[in-house]
């Protein structure tokens, strides 16, 4: 009776609009009645008001109207949504939500972006011509170096890679041009254009240095300039040079190797400018790095005391692999070597070591590499020669020093002794005319040269080595050429 009471009973106009439709709002503000499925009840549109605020019931304009009150939803407003299962909700949700081909254009671009922005195309930049003198690595990779920088590193030196080294059969220190593209910012050659100035495949066909037939310098290389250079004519006649000699100048200190070096090298220059010469100054003090290039017209490569040991060796490897491409190619070239001495110390310093040391400091396996360098000198019977002057320290308060003397001593096919003695009373060219020579110094001279000179060396030898020098001075004087001097003997 009390549920039949309670439907029955019929309010006022005023109070049926404001009592089922406050709730109505309420129901609505709060997403409506019940269990709703995901994404119902936005988007609804705001009930009518009157002027007082209360909501109208847009179905009985007039008032209330008799029977039942229906809490309905007023016209215009979504209904809400009755409670369903628990499992038709994921279908409701998914007929609810919006499709694939109903999405807006801006979401299908971004579903698929490779397909909306366009493929940058990679840059090609143009080749450019390039020059340098090819270094080998150990693995096999090579670089470009300028002869300007003494062969060491630099940053803009050119890549060449190993393939491109195996294709054209390049050897180290061979002068190449070829084609150069920037890639991960360093140049990399991709052609080879010419090697020593022929095509690549004409070059591969040399002889190896290792190849070539040595015989024993046969062509003198006459130093005498003037009459009153009596250096260079001293040493024509007591030691004379032949292209391929391996020459060896053993000095204490301050007795004049490095000036000897210097005049020898402007006698070989006005003399034999076909020769090619190469200065090779190691641990040097770098004001004689500098004299020597402006007082020499060659090849001055240095790496001065200053700097660090392994800079020494590679300058002196690039310096000697690019000779031995030259006299591949047919052509003389001298190397004149300060000092191979400090040399070998460089060596010493940075070759692993060998477990056994020798007296003095040094490491067995240390004077392997100086003693190939200095070997490297011959003359070859296809053409070409390789001579290496180099200066030995002796006298230094060293034991190294002596030790590596006597590795080199029976190394040489020619060799100067300075005396110290004779530098101390100011007589200069300070040389041991009794201990200096050329091994077979007979294919130097001419059958009519070669009797003079050893009578003359006869006479020499039973005088000190002061009075040998001062005697054999002043008769240069006496004449304008050796020739003259020889005949009058």
């Amino acid at each position: 009776m009390n549920g039949n009471a309670n439907a029955n009973v019929q309010f006022g106009p005023g109070q049926e609009a404001q009592g089922g439709g406050r709730r109505r709002f309420r129901r609505n503000r709060r997403g409506g009645r019940g269990r709703r499925g995901k994404g119902q009840g936005q988007g609804q549109v705001a009930p009518p008001l009157d002027a007082q605020g209360r909501i109208l019931d847009v179905e009985n304009d007039g008032g209330a109207q008799e029977g039942p009150v229906e809490e309905g939803p007023a016209e215009g407003t979504p209904q809400p949504a009755e409670a369903q299962p628990a499992g038709d909700a994921p279908a409701q949700a998914v007929e609810g939500a919006p499709q694939q081909q109903n999405r807006p254009p801006q979401q299908q671009q971004h579903r698929h972006p490779q397909q909306q922005r366009p493929q940058q195309q990679p840059r090609h930049e143009p080749a450019q011509p390039v020059e340098g003198v090819l270094d080998v690595d150990h693995r096999g990779n090579g670089r470009l170096r300028n002869p300007k920088y003494n062969f060491l590193p630099q940053q803009d030196d050119v890549d060449v890679p190993r393939h491109i080294i195996d294709r054209d059969r390049l050897r180290a220190g061979v002068m190449l041009t070829g084609q150069a593209v920037r890639r991960n910012g360093r140049l990399q050659l991709i052609k080879t254009d010419s090697v020593e100035g022929l095509p690549p495949q004409d070059a591969a066909r040399r002889t190896a240095f290792q190849n070539l037939t040595v015989v024993d310098p046969d062509d003198r290389v006459v130093l005498e300039t003037t009459s009153k250079e009596l250096l260079t004519r001293v040493i024509d006649i007591v030691a004379p040079i032949g292209l391929g000699q391996r020459m060896l100048i053993v000095a204490p200190p301050k007795t004049g190797k490095t000036i000897m070096l210097q005049k020898i090298c402007h006698a070989i220059t006005q003399n034999r400018p076909e020769v090619q010469q190469m200065v090779l100054l190691v641990d040097e003090r770098p004001e004689e790095v500098t004299d020597f290039r402006r007082t020499v017209k060659a090849d001055v490569f240095a790496s001065s005391s200053d700097r660090p040991t392994d800079e020494h060796i590679h300058v002196a490897e690039v310096v000697l692999e690019r000779a031995k491409r030259l006299v591949e190619g047919g052509k003389d070239v001298v190397i004149l070597l300060d000092s191979i001495t400090r040399l070998s110390r460089a060596y010493n310093k940075e070759v692993e070591s060998s477990g056994r040391t020798l007296s003095g400091g040094i490491d067995s396996r240390a004077l392997e590499r100086p003693k190939r360098f200095f070997g490297a000198a011959r003359n070859a019977e296809e053409g070409g020669s390789l001579t290496i002057v180099a200066t030995a320290l002796i006298d230094t308060g060293s034991r190294m020093d002596e030790v590596i003397f006597e590795e080199f001593k029976g190394t040489g096919n020619s060799e100067i002794n300075l005396d110290r003695q004779l530098a101390e009373k100011r007589i200069f060219p300070a040389i041991n005319i009794q201990t200096s020579g050329t091994r077979k110094e007979e294919k130097l001279f001419s059958q009519h040269e070669y009797e003079k000179v050893k009578k003359l060396r006869g006479a020499l030898f039973a005088l000190k080595p002061v009075e040998a020098m001062e005697r054999l001075l002043k008769s240069l004087n006496e004449f304008k050429s050796n020739a003259e001097f020889l005949d009058a003997i």
